[in-house]
């Protein structure tokens, strides 16, 4: 029986041999069989060589997706690619990488996983109200006023002179309108009221008046400070002129600020007359910022103000009126004085010295009429000692009083006796400093003369 041997496979070319060659035609042999040996498979039951290589790939594939999957995050954790968007007829828009949507030149990789912010708390505030625009700065006439109900004309005997309110009790005026009074008459615009003096500053010649029976809803001015005052800014000033024309108002600039010894002053071209004295000289918001005091006439000019600033007051409002070696006149008639100049400084006291009797002439008139008023009912006799008629008071029993059923002549003379010594105080300092600076005896007498104000016991 002859038995046909099964094709093989040539190991070296992959030929299909048939059984029956022992030799392919590359020229490899097939192995000798050993005696007994299985026969070969048959030939469709091998498989191919192209399958062998597709196994061994499939296998080789198999195995390095294995290690990938080992060395990559779990499946789980991989976010799933995101759909490829619909296709628009609009212009794709380019990302920040420079690679377009859908570009097939976009290099391949698993979607990023979308991050998702969550807005933090606002910090800002709320949204302010709309802010409103700045009011317009007040009138001159709105700050006067109200400034106006504030000042108060004051009667200190045969005295006239301005304050203001502070507080609803309290009233800052000039030492020399209420020196030697003890109690003063206020009359505002629309009240009257009685104060007593407490406080009295002669070396810067401010006062401090307390109210008897304060008004709660009196009008008060506020005070300010020397640091906010320009020279050039404007300024108002309000009293009552020559004692008798309550609310003057007059307006002026701030022409320089001035140290009279201890005390500074802010000079002003704003006219101040007898009687503005102790009037406030206010800012152009209503602001006080000094005291009327005084003013000197320059020879061939037109007369200088000077107010005391309002800094001077706080120690006074604090109850520490303090002491100065000389009142602001006498600083002043210094400042204007050049140093070692006798004859100017001489000058200069003759001038001040004439500015003091100026406004003691005004008072002066004044009481005469108050003394002509009751005089004749009230005096039964009077000694004759000077240029007026009441500077008989000035002498030891030089005025005698009889009864006048009509009037209280003992109220009328002490009135008139408050009134005198006032302004003999007043000419008496006045002399002293004129005497310090040089001014001869009989210039002060001859200028005591042309007011009818010479009286034998000055000087003595």
């Amino acid at each position: 029986m002859t038995v046909e041997h099964a094709a093989w496979d040539c190991p070296a070319c992959g030929r299909h041999v048939p059984g029956r060659l022992e030799e392919c035609r590359c020229g490899h042999r097939r192995a000798v069989r050993a005696p007994g040996a299985a026969a070969d498979a048959p030939a469709a039951a091998r498989p191919r060589g192209g399958v062998l290589l597709l196994a061994t790939g499939l296998a080789l594939g198999a195995a390095l997706i294995l290690a990938l999957r080992l060395l990559s995050p779990s499946t789980a954790e991989v976010a799933p690619a995101a759909a490829p968007p619909p296709p628009s007829a609009e212009v794709p828009l380019e990302r920040l990488d420079g690679i377009t949507p859908g570009d097939a030149s976009a290099p391949a990789g698993p979607a990023p996983a979308e991050t998702t912010f969550t807005p933090l708390p606002s910090r800002d505030p709320a949204p302010a109200a709309p802010i409103a625009s700045p009011p317009a700065p007040a009138t001159l006439e709105d700050i006067v006023a109200r400034s106006l109900p504030a000042v108060a004309s004051i009667q200190a005997g045969a005295s006239r002179g301005t304050g203001f309110f502070i507080r609803p009790n309290l009233v800052i005026t000039n030492a020399h309108v209420v020196t030697g009074q003890s109690t003063v008459e206020l009359q505002t615009a629309s009240a009257t009221y009685t104060a007593r003096v407490t406080s009295l500053a002669p070396g810067t010649d401010l006062a401090l008046l307390e109210v008897f029976t304060p008004n709660p809803q009196q009008a008060t001015l506020p005070l300010g400070t020397l640091k906010d005052v320009r020279v050039g800014q404007e300024v108002v000033a309000i009293g009552s002129a020559f004692g008798v024309l309550s609310n003057t108002v007059t307006r002026g600039i701030v022409s320089a600020i001035r140290s009279a010894g201890a005390v500074t002053l802010i000079q002003t071209d704003a006219a101040i007359n007898p009687g503005n004295s102790g009037g406030p000289l206010l800012d152009r918001t209503g602001v006080v910022i000094g005291v009327n005091s005084m003013r000197v006439a320059e020879r061939g000019g037109q007369g200088l103000a000077f107010a005391v600033a309002i800094d001077h007051a706080a120690p006074l409002v604090a109850g520490r009126p303090g002491a100065a070696a000389s009142t602001p006149l006498e600083g002043l008639n210094r400042v204007m004085t050049p140093p070692g100049d006798a004859g100017a400084l001489r000058e200069q006291g003759t001038q001040a010295y004439r500015a003091v009797l100026e406004a003691a002439t005004e008072r002066a008139n004044e009481l005469d009429g108050f003394w002509t008023q009751y005089a004749s009912a009230c005096v039964s006799r009077a000694s004759r000692t000077g240029d007026r008629p009441w500077f008989a008071v000035y002498e030891p029993d030089g005025v005698r009083i009889g009864v006048a059923p009509a009037y209280d002549c003992e109220e009328w003379l002490r009135r008139v006796r408050t009134g005198a010594n006032a302004l003999r105080a007043e000419i008496e300092q006045a002399g002293e400093v004129a005497r310090r600076q040089g001014v001869y005896p009989g210039v002060m007498r001859d200028l005591r003369r042309q007011r009818r104000l010479e009286w034998s016991g000055w000087g003595q």
